[in-house]
């Protein structure tokens, strides 16, 4: 009852200002203030006034508010934490067993024979310098773009 009675106030009180605007030969203000003083006067006939004060003074919807607060902290904080550990479990799971791969040979490669025929070391071939093409000089550069997705 008292928030109608303070809206309709308001919206005289907005109306009488329109109203000496109006006197001044400012109509194009005064058609605008006119219109803001109307705005509480139709919130009360909608019945949005009675609905914002009723929970502006329940507890309950207090407590809902808290809640909700709460929830998005805990969204944000997640988030925050998330981003700052670098991914989620599973990513780095991923990021670990790629390195111990990448670290350690496989298999295959690690019970390779390390004796050639006969018994005697096997003899591997001299690293050969690799020719200077442009293709190659970008290879790198590619790889680490494909693998971030770029």
């Amino acid at each position: 009852m008292i928030a109608e009675t303070v809206c309709s106030a308001v919206s005289a009180a907005g109306l009488g200002i329109a109203a000496v605007t109006a006197y001044r030969k400012r109509f194009l203000a005064a058609a605008r203030i006119a219109a803001y003083s109307l705005v509480p006067v139709g919130l009360v006939m909608t019945g949005i006034v009675g609905w914002l004060a009723d929970t502006a003074f329940s507890p309950t919807a207090w407590a809902g508010f808290g809640l909700l607060g709460a929830a998005w902290l805990l969204f944000a904080t997640t988030r925050a934490v998330e981003r700052r550990s670098g991914g989620t479990r599973k990513e780095r799971k991923a990021a670990k067993a790629a390195q111990r791969e990448a670290a350690a040979p496989s298999a295959s490669t690690a019970s390779a024979p390390a004796l050639g025929a006969g018994g005697h070391p096997a003899v591997r071939p001299t690293a050969t310098p690799r020719a200077a093409d442009s293709k190659d000089d970008f290879s790198d550069i590619e790889a680490i773009l494909k693998k971030h997705g770029i």
